[in-house]
């Protein structure tokens, strides 16, 4: 979680973030948005987890942004039993939540969950392979911060895979991440999310990877 004291214009301290939906979330309502994210969801965390299992290297370490209480997370682990799974979370009760799921599914030691920030993420340079996000994107007020801390983290020929509704601001984040040097030369591009029965997709990926 990125936060920091600076003074307000009356003097006092005041604490700054990067604010998300989720944060607000304690343990009850995180495990509300749980129950209702698996029976709407699945669908969509079956489809992406799909697409990361065909992309991913082998012995990949994948970093699922905006985690939620981890469902993609698991769904990728039935799929592959070589990926380094983490995910990360602003709302401490997301986290909380989805430890607790991952264990009752006997995941505890596959999928490792922890508090962070899109903005500052937790991890060295240079150490993920795959970054994926499902419906989080639209949250980041920061697209530019959120922008380079991918092109930070992610390992030569790493790649992202961000799914969010067509009507988020996809445009703009394109943007952001073509700015990066890393995602330069035609290396982000968008891409609809088809599904059967529907005439409009409802989800679209933005999709990039850095030069190997």
């Amino acid at each position: 979680m990125s936060a920091m004291s600076r003074p307000s214009p009356a003097g006092r301290p005041r604490l700054t973030a990067h604010r998300h939906s989720h944060r607000g979330f304690d343990r009850r309502r995180s495990e509300s948005y749980d129950r209702t994210a698996r029976w709407a969801l699945g669908g969509l965390y079956r489809r992406v987890a799909a697409d990361v299992a065909a992309d991913a290297p082998a012995g990949a370490s994948v970093l699922d942004v905006g985690t939620g209480p981890g469902r993609l997370l698991h769904e990728l682990a039935g799929l592959r039993a070589d990926l380094a799974l983490t995910g990360i979370d602003v709302s401490p009760g997301m986290v909380e939540v989805g430890r607790r799921a991952a264990r009752d599914r006997g995941l505890g030691d596959r999928v490792d969950l922890r508090v962070g920030d899109v903005a500052a993420l937790p991890f060295p340079d240079g150490s993920v392979d795959v970054v994926v996000s499902t419906l989080s994107m639209h949250h980041w007020p920061d697209l530019g911060a959120a922008a380079g801390e991918l092109a930070r983290v992610l390992r030569p020929g790493g790649q992202f895979l961000i799914y969010d509704f067509r009507f988020a601001p996809v445009g703009r984040a394109l943007d952001a991440l073509r700015a990066q040097p890393a995602f330069a030369h035609g290396r982000a591009v968008r891409e609809p999310v088809r599904r059967r029965f529907t005439v409009l997709p409802l989800y679209t990926c933005l999709r990039g990877w850095t030069a190997a």
